[in-house]
């Protein structure tokens, strides 16, 4: 959606390396209305496209698809593409629309550059999961890629909201991967109970990011997102965590 940073740089990277000297790499730039279940947050959003198309260019893109809102969408649209499992907890439980909005624009971007390849960030992992169920429930014939979150050096997942904090809330903030990565740590010694890992998590952050607020805190299958009271089988801990009006996820996978 723009603003890009280091880590969309490093996803332009892998398609680079992807698409080889004989291919070629698109990139999307658009602020997805319908995904947005905030209006404030909307139009907040930061919009640097001249920089955007700087960045594009010195990493190599061959091609910026920034497409106009209001060509994109026609004004008596009719026709969403819906999730109804994989986005029922995470962001998608405070977040109405969201994920409705993330698989339609998902579904108009393929449809129109039908892509071999899609390099997607592990950052917001729900999202990258539902993406991939889209794509098998709708056999594209798009493959899907994934990378680990890149992170600031204290850990913070790099993120376009980071620009929102003020200094003492960004420093802060790197509470969140510190408490992902103790709540792993208690799962590698054996613990298996949710609650346990999770309250894991909630002491660190309560300790060290005062001016936080937990938006949601789960430890759920890595496979069909849904809640774990046991860690028996691949999990991620998923949180998204308000500092003021920013609102930040992450993830980690046990």
């Amino acid at each position: 959606m723009g603003a890009l940073h280091e880590g969309h740089f490093a996803l332009i990277r892998k398609a680079k390396e992807l698409a080889g000297d004989h291919g070629t790499v698109v990139v999307s730039i658009f602020v997805n209305p319908i995904q947005f279940d905030r209006v404030q947050d909307l139009e907040s959003y930061p919009k640097p496209i001249n920089d955007d198309l700087r960045y594009c260019e010195n990493l190599g893109v061959d091609f910026v698809y920034t497409p106009k809102s209001e060509v994109f969408y026609s004004p008596d649209r009719s026709i969403e593409v819906s999730e109804n499992s994989l986005s029922s907890l995470l962001c998608g439980a405070t977040r109405p629309g969201h994920f409705d909005g993330v698989c339609t624009v998902i579904t108009k971007l393929f449809n129109i550059l039908n892509p071999t390849a899609a390099v997607f960030g592990q950052k917001d992992y729900q999202q990258l999961t539902i993406i991939k169920r889209l794509v098998r429930d709708l056999s594209y014939r798009t493959e899907i890629i994934s990378l680990p979150t890149v992170r600031e050096l204290s850990g913070l997942a790099i993120s376009s909201r980071n620009a929102g904090l003020t200094d003492t809330q960004f420093t802060q903030a790197s509470a969140i991967s510190e408490g992902l990565e103790k709540a792993r740590e208690l799962h590698a010694s054996g613990v298996t109970s949710a609650d346990r890992i999770l309250s894991k998590f909630r002491l660190h952050l309560d300790k060290c990011a005062p001016l936080s607020k937990i938006n949601y805190l789960e430890c759920v299958c890595a496979d069909s997102l849904q809640a774990l009271s046991e860690v028996d089988k691949p999990a991620v801990i998923a949180t998204a965590v308000f500092f003021g009006q920013v609102r930040l996820i992450d993830n980690i996978v046990l």
